[in-house]
């Protein structure tokens, strides 16, 4: 069995669970309830002050099952503090802490019509508790590959180009391609919200639920877009004070400028010195790829653990009131990958498009999946040198470049979310402003951060631009990690369709890898790889 087959079948394991047996499925009893930081808790139905315990960082709590008043909206809920909830307490200052026993409960009222008040069932979030390490364990696997992955690819890549002239060539096609493909993913998102309206669409009591529900998260969000560098210092930024260092943070985009500079300089030493560096960084560069096959063992479980929490924590009543924004969002990316990527591909790169992207199945299944390109960049890196043949001069220095800085799946999703938010506080965007927001979307997806969520700090920049309420971000908090996967899978299809130009620009003799010779070469795709048996390492004397 192929391995995009397993991960296929790990991918529809995981949407069964989390709609089945998630902390939102109606199968099970929701006997537990969520509290927003903004929820009311009281001493008794009847009280007016609040109880500061359970007003303070304790968002799950128990329903107990009470004798009320059927006019009376108020329901009993239940604490009991953990270890680490009467640290958290403690060091907030509440008081009284101390003086409650260790297996103390805490018992307040609540609301259960309040937007703030969210119903869950225990049992299911016990489930993707016990197994989301799972997930996090297969992703962590992918990260540990990433950066050495690029720094020792993109170093042996820039050096086996000769003559690094080349290098200014291919970097300013590729930098022109990210730009254009960019804007026009900008344009459809703007477009599609112009002549559909989804704000339009939402009554004002989702609106004040998904405001009251996610306020919290996208504070934190806003937070984060304001402590965020603005584009001159991320240009300046490029060039790291201390190599090191960047490996160490993952700073991507200084260790491309190293990996960059480094090869330059391999190029410019005579060749009896370089060779023994450039064939040690190859060997190491090998190296890696296995690693990533070892790790991509893993992607079936990792992949349905990761899709169990996504699908189980997202709420019916979420995906109801935002369908029409997220199926616009879901347009817009069709359209973006079929008429862009496809004409990319298939009359730049000449190649089939759909076979394009069976050879990048892999890759796509995981991205979707962990909704990190980052994290997909050493499985998408092993797709186009595989199963298209691309050099891996090309593939490493255009693959991290493209997960670094072209964002197209996001920079859509920002422009439908702009005009989405606007449209529901009323707001009208003329022209210029719509203008402004292409341009500081283009601008924020350079450098934002291949990993889940970060196109929600884009977009509060984005939002600022143009004079509409950050706050608003909670109105599409609740449906942008689904979102996420998708648009994260269009990034990866523009990463590599931008890939295949460039290698057909370059000279790259392309050619789809067929599944009958990926199953009969071992050396090819992440079938076999794996297949014999270890051996111990000979030492020269």
């Amino acid at each position: 069995m192929q391995l995009y087959t397993k991960i296929l079948i790990g991918m529809g394991v995981g949407v069964f669970l989390g709609v089945a047996v998630g902390p939102n499925s109606h199968l099970l009893p929701a006997s537990g309830v969520v509290l927003s930081p903004q929820a009311t808790v009281r001493t008794a139905p009847q009280e007016d002050a609040p109880i500061q315990l359970l007003a303070t960082n304790l968002e799950r709590a128990q329903l107990v099952d009470s004798e009320i008043a059927e006019n009376t909206p108020w329901s009993e809920i239940r604490f009991r503090l953990s270890p680490t909830d009467r640290l958290r307490l403690i060091q907030a200052g509440v008081q009284g802490v101390t003086d409650l026993p260790p297996d103390a409960d805490i018992s307040g009222w609540v609301q259960l019509d309040a937007p703030t008040v969210k119903r869950y069932a225990p049992i299911g979030q016990y489930l993707i508790n016990a197994t989301e390490w799972v997930g996090r364990l297969f992703l962590a696997l992918i990260k540990m590959v990433v950066i050495p992955l690029v720094f020792f690819s993109l170093t042996v890549g820039i050096a086996s180009l000769g003559d690094f002239r080349r290098l200014g060539r291919m970097g300013g096609r590729t930098l022109l391609l990210f730009t254009t493909t960019t804007i026009l993913a900008l344009s459809i998102g703007m477009g599609l919200g112009n002549l559909i309206g989804p704000g339009r669409f939402i009554s004002e009591d989702d609106r004040d639920a998904l405001l009251a529900s996610y306020q919290g998260e996208a504070s934190s969000t806003v937070n984060n877009a304001a402590t965020s560098t603005s584009f001159v210092d991320q240009l300046v930024g490029i060039v790291p004070a201390n190599p090191l260092a960047s490996l160490a943070e993952g700073n991507m985009l200084q260790i491309i400028f190293f990996a960059l500079m480094f090869g330059i300089a391999l190029t410019l030493l005579p060749n009896e010195r370089s060779r023994a560096v450039v064939q040690l960084m190859d060997d190491a560069n090998e190296a890696m790829v296995m690693l990533v096959h070892i790790a991509m063992k893993l992607a079936p479980v990792g992949v349905a653990a990761l899709l169990f929490k996504v699908v189980g924590s997202t709420g019916l009543s979420v995906l109801y009131a935002l369908m029409i924004y997220a199926m616009v969002v879901l347009l817009g990316l069709a359209i973006h990958l079929s008429l862009v990527y496809g004409s990319v591909v298939r009359f730049g790169a000449q190649l089939p498009f759909l076979s394009f992207l069976g050879a990048m199945r892999p890759a796509l299944l995981v991205a979707f999946g962990t909704a990190s390109s980052s994290a997909t960049l050493p499985v998408t890196k092993e797709c186009v040198e595989d199963n298209i043949n691309v050099s891996n001069e090309v593939s490493s220095f255009v693959l991290p470049l493209g997960a670094t800085v072209n964002m197209d799946g996001t920079a859509l999703y920002q422009g439908v979310a702009a005009m989405f938010i606007a449209q529901i506080y009323s707001i009208p965007l003329s022209f210029s402003d719509q203008l402004t927001i292409v341009t500081s979307a283009t601008l924020a997806s350079v450098g934002a951060a291949g990993v889940p969520g970060a196109g929600m700090v884009t977009l509060a920049m984005v939002l600022t631009a143009v004079g509409v309420p950050t706050e608003g971000i909670a109105l599409v908090l609740g449906v942008d990690r689904l979102l996420d996967m998708f648009r994260t899978a269009t990034n990866v299809v523009g990463d590599s369709a931008a890939t295949v130009l460039i290698a057909r620009l370059e000279g790259n003799s392309l050619q789809v890898l067929q599944p009958e010779e990926d199953r009969a070469n071992k050396h090819k795709g992440f079938e076999g790889r794996l297949d014999h048996k270890p051996q111990s390492v000979q030492r020269t004397e």
